[in-house]
């Protein structure tokens, strides 16, 4: 058998182990979905801790504290006709080293604006930054909440809040798939070449939000694949290759819940390089 048979057979076989993981979720998430239409509820007054102060020694010389500061709040954001029930593993897996505060948003189903779903939530992010005391947050969003977030962040003036934005199969340059789904307001704006679209394609000059942006060789929705990869001159972007995986496993997957806690707890240096990256 020659090479390329041989590798039809092997992605034929790959596909078809997606497509099963994604039918296993997508009933998994059904079964949630009910406890995720309700908002969070926040415990009025609560605070994320204060960073610990820096001291000064006898000869004026500052000493750093023995742990740094608290990382930012995690903002989730969900998908078109999805709610906050999608992120429960993840928010376990961000949650769970260092008590970052983690918060999942939901959008109205019948939201028909990327623009209006952008400045609600810059409204949110807002209220969460007086609610815990931090000047910025690290946004996390699937497929479309990753296209709202993106907005925010470029077009709204959200760069000055969020520290990083990390997007999972988010159609960056629009996507073509399902065209019947175009009734849709918000799937036109999704599709390449809508004045949404567009928009993001202009200059961002001085943006300081970091994105890492996660797309998947296996992404049915996405058409094609390579539009969930950002690319942008003036961002600051690093694309992670995902292998062997569907669309929405991507926010439930362990091993892209590992690689996006560390991507959020990198900080200096590596925080500010951009580039390319994969996850088996």
């Amino acid at each position: 058998m020659g090479f390329l048979p041989l590798l039809r057979i092997r992605m034929s076989i790959a596909l078809l182990r997606a497509t099963a993981l994604e039918l296993a979720i997508l009933a998994g998430h059904l079964l949630l979905y009910p406890s995720g239409i309700a908002p969070e509820r926040h415990v009025p007054g609560r605070r994320a801790p204060e960073p610990a102060p820096v001291a000064a020694s006898e000869d004026g010389a500052s000493v750093l504290p023995a742990q740094g500061p608290p990382c930012p709040p995690a903002v989730l954001l969900h998908g078109f006709v999805d709610n906050r029930s999608v992120f429960v593993l993840l928010r376990r897996s961000l949650t769970r080293p260092g008590g970052r505060h983690v918060e999942s948003l939901n959008y109205s189903p019948l939201t028909c604006d990327i623009r209006a779903a952008a400045e609600l939530l810059g409204r949110h992010v807002e209220e969460i930054c007086v609610r815990t005391g931090h000047q910025r947050v690290d946004i996390v969003g699937h497929s479309l909440g990753g296209l709202i977030a993106r907005y925010y962040v470029q077009r709204l003036g959200g760069d000055r809040r969020v520290r990083t934005l990390v997007t999972l199969g988010t159609p960056h340059s629009g996507t073509g798939v399902a065209p019947l789904a175009s009734a849709h307001p918000i799937v036109r704006q999704m599709r390449p070449g809508s004045a949404v679209i567009e928009e993001l394609r202009q200059p961002a000059p001085g943006c300081r939000t970091r994105f890492v942006s996660f797309w998947s060789d296996l992404d049915q929705l996405m058409v094609p694949l390579e539009t969930a990869r950002l690319e942008h001159p003036d961002l600051i972007v690093r694309n992670v290759r995902v292998s062997g995986i569907g669309h929405l496993a991507l926010p439930v997957h362990p091993t892209v819940a590992t690689s996006i806690r560390e991507e959020l707890e990198s900080t200096g240096a590596e925080a500010e390089s951009s580039g390319a990256a994969s996850v088996a």
